[in-house]
């Protein structure tokens, strides 16, 4: 793009040849993030100023946005737990296993679109980058119509994949049939947040989350419990509030993305769909890997019992909060080294990388030393079961060693996959995770449960040194896939 293509605030300011990140419009005082607005969109600048504040600017809000989604969550156990009982637990977290695989094919759309579009902003290819987003937004909503569809037909199947009692069955099917029809939405507002993400913008999606969140918490026990006049919808309920939450965000966000011109819509371009799909499909194979393994998982935890089974549940509610602050540097992360890259800095892309999964590691473990100490009291939030309390208390002792490196996993793959390197990463970490099929299945014939919640705890933390490995090792830098879209 030429500078006689570009409106008057988007003029180049320094040389191309004295500064690698000249094609980037920088502000006089070349400050932390400068914001780029006006009539033609709004995008943010990370390749300048210091980058502990940069890493913090953007990772803030993103950290907010997924901590806003696991109080929900927390929240939603909650009212399952205690007005459904043990039963609504064991549903929820057996349908999660394939709500999992349904997010990781969004996550495909999300990955590839962030390393692509912010490749192209760090190039200062704004028109491409917005087409970008409209090719993502037709492939993710796609993808979600045939999932959905599938995955309605096939409700039975799916719990009997898993051998679970018949009162847990039929609540799950209750849950995840309602969670399926919402899908189409749910991905979109995977390719919004990673639209806003890649230009540097975590603050949008915070405060879309903040105010749908809100509404959503207020939502969950109405159609719950049937307060008001409101129907009485049990377990069902419960995932009408999920689906309003992402939903409501998603059409907020196509709004303002539309009013910013960070989308360019017309019929998308299969050269962008294929650039996305193969920088995210090895995300997105990760996690279908990483669900199917959790469905036979679950074979192994269902000869233990109901109890076990909501452990289970209980156990990854908590653990999610750790999780979810990983996730969100890993999203700042992505964006910090996409547009870096695009700059050609990669000593920047590099050592942000490492500040942000310093930063992940030091919350994680804080709360590793509060998922020990407290592991009762957490699992008591959920359910006032004593069996499930003290087997939920033991499976979070257990998990608190693999908490503190839950943080670098996430964050690390999160810049492999802005530097769409995501390959490494999906055979690392579907290698480890498989291993926790023919381990639990041992374990659980010599020490029960407690084998199954070592497994899972060790092979996770595996992983968290593995993706430490895999960015020290540096193939990420040399390579070469993306190319401006349109």
């Amino acid at each position: 793009m030429s500078n006689s293509a570009l409106p008057p605030t988007l003029v180049e300011t320094r040389s191309p040849e004295n500064n690698p990140a000249a094609a980037l419009p920088m502000d006089p005082r070349d400050g932390l993030a400068t914001a780029i607005t006006g009539e033609y969109r709004s995008v943010t600048s990370l390749v300048s100023g210091s980058l502990t504040r940069t890493v913090a600017a953007v990772a803030l809000p993103a950290v907010a946005s997924t901590l806003l989604m696991t109080l929900f969550a927390t929240v939603d156990a909650f009212w399952v737990g205690t007005r459904i009982g043990p039963q609504g637990l064991a549903a929820v977290s057996t349908s999660i296993f394939w709500v999992w695989m349904l997010i990781s094919c969004a996550e495909m759309v999300s990955v590839g679109l962030t390393a692509v579009a912010a490749r192209s902003h760090g190039e200062r290819l704004h028109d491409a980058a917005a087409r970008a987003v409209n090719d993502a937004l037709f492939l993710s909503i796609a993808i979600a119509v045939v999932l959905g569809a599938i995955g309605i037909s096939q409700l039975d199947a799916l719990f009997g994949i898993m051998h679970t009692p018949p009162d847990v069955t039929a609540l799950g099917k209750s849950y995840l049939g309602t969670y399926l029809f919402g899908a189409p939405l749910i991905f979109g507002f995977f390719a919004i947040d990673a639209a806003f993400r890649a230009a540097g913008d975590t603050r949008t999606p915070f405060f879309l989350l903040l105010g749908c969140v809100i509404a959503a918490l207020a939502l969950d026990p109405v159609l719950i419990l049937g307060l008001g006049p409101a129907p009485r919808l049990g377990i069902a309920g419960a995932a009408m509030a999920t689906i309003f939450t992402r939903s409501v965000a998603f059409l907020i966000g196509m709004v303002i993305l539309v009013k910013r011109r960070m989308v360019t819509f017309g019929v998308p371009a299969m050269s962008t769909i294929r650039a996305i799909v193969r920088v995210g499909l090895p995300t997105a194979v990760t996690g279908v890997v990483f669900s199917n393994i959790y469905v036979f998982l679950t074979r192994t935890t269902t000869k233990f019992g109901t109890p076990a089974l909501a452990a289970l549940g209980v156990g990854h509610r908590v653990e999610s909060w750790s999780y979810m602050i990983g996730i969100g540097f890993g999203a700042a992360a992505a964006a910090i080294v996409g547009q870096n890259l695009g700059a050609k800095q990669v000593d920047r892309a590099e050592r942000a990388a490492w500040i942000a999964t310093g930063f992940a590691m030091t919350l994680g473990l804080i709360a590793a030393i509060a998922e020990y100490s407290l592991a009762t009291t957490f699992a008591s939030v959920f359910t006032n079961d004593p069996a499930v309390i003290a087997e939920s208390a033991r499976y979070l002792r257990i998990g608190a060693i693999s908490t503190l490196f839950a943080g670098a996993e996430l964050v690390l793959e999160g810049a492999l996959g802005g530097a769409g390197d995501t390959l490494p990463p999906m055979i690392t970490s579907t290698a480890l995770t498989a291993l926790r099929i023919p381990l639990a299945a041992w374990a659980a014939t010599r020490w029960g449960t407690t084998g199954i919640w070592w497994t899972i705890s060790i092979t996770a933390l595996g992983r968290g040194v593995a993706m430490m490995a895999l960015w020290k090792w540096g193939r990420w830098k040399r390579v070469e896939w993306v190319t401006s879209p349109g």
